[in-house]
């Protein structure tokens, strides 16, 4: 009665912990407050995205259960459903990165369409609506969006502080900024300008490029180290039980778990090593309607070009 009242609290405090390293592993790991977002995300990605979380938090569950299952181990279950959620992630490729640099090359490019349609001596607005059909399908959407408001008769600059909401990315607001002092003030030699602008966007999606390069060599590295312990660790439950016997006291518990705290905490640092810090925007009409002191000088920067 001892043992298995032992057992129970263990199970339970092995549960308790493993829930909030879970809670903690997300804090860590989650939503940096600096990092910019899209205010009107598409319906279809995120209905895409809440399938993909469902998806994976059923495959953990169920991977966690049969792990419980065969090994009568409750840390054992909790790290092997943590592990299931949080390695895909910390292993896997980084779609938000590629659709970064997507979005840098496609205002880039967006950026080269303006200026090259300027110089055949049309407006500013003419630019826009020829370009909008032609953008790159990156920012195809928010641009199409912006012809509309110019053709509903909506003010051009308030349109262009709204896209660059919508676009949520510190080198659309750049060039954003130039178009906003071009059709505030008629800034002088927009075409330069902006063409300086185009390359700059390209010179950082290089850039972005070759540290995903590096981030993929170390991804392919830790896939290596966590693929042989993992195998390792099942073909040992699988073929040699009682060589792991020593885990099913409460001691032993009490160590799997703490081996699986110096995991999590790995990983983390891999991750937080291995992400990009995003430059601070300063174009933004979230929550203001006036131009914010910040905006105002990113403006005067842009106009210092």
């Amino acid at each position: 009665m001892t043992v298995t009242l032992g057992t129970a609290v263990a199970a339970l405090l092995g549960l308790g912990v493993g829930v909030g390293l879970l809670l903690l592993i997300i804090g860590w790991l989650g939503v940096d407050p600096a990092r910019p977002r899209r205010v009107r995300p598409r319906r279809r990605q995120g209905a895409s995205g809440d399938q993909r979380q469902a998806l994976r938090m059923g495959l953990a569950v169920v991977i966690g259960l049969l792990t419980g299952l065969a090994t009568g181990w409750v840390v054992g279950a909790v790290l092997a459903g943590l592990a299931c959620w949080a390695l895909p992630r910390v292993l896997g490729r980084d779609p938000e990165h590629a659709r970064r640099v997507a979005r840098i090359e496609a205002v880039a490019t967006w950026t080269e369409m303006l200026r090259d349609t300027l110089s055949a001596a049309a407006g500013l607005e003419q630019a826009i609506l020829a370009t909008a059909p032609l953008a790159p399908p990156a920012i195809r959407g928010e641009i199409t969006e912006l012809a509309a408001r110019i053709e509903n008769g909506d003010r051009l600059a308030p349109s262009l502080r709204a896209l660059a909401d919508q676009l949520a990315d510190p080198t659309g607001d750049l060039v954003i900024a130039a178009l906003v002092l071009a059709a505030e003030q008629q800034a002088r030699q927009l075409g330069d300008l902006l063409g300086s602008l185009a390359q700059a966007a390209r010179e950082q999606a290089s850039m972005r490029m070759r540290v995903e390069a590096g981030r993929t060599r170390t991804r392919t590295s830790v896939r290596m180290i966590v693929g042989t312990t993992l195998g390792f660790a099942v073909a040992v439950v699988l073929l040699n039980r009682p060589y792991l016997s020593a885990y099913d006291s409460v001691g032993g518990q009490v160590v799997l778990l703490i081996i699986g705290v110096l995991f999590s905490l790995g990983f983390g640092w891999l991750v937080r090593i291995a992400r990009v810090t995003e430059p601070t925007r300063f174009l933004s009409i979230t929550g203001d309607p006036t131009p914010s002191h910040s905006s105002q000088e990113g403006e005067r920067q842009v106009e210092h070009l």
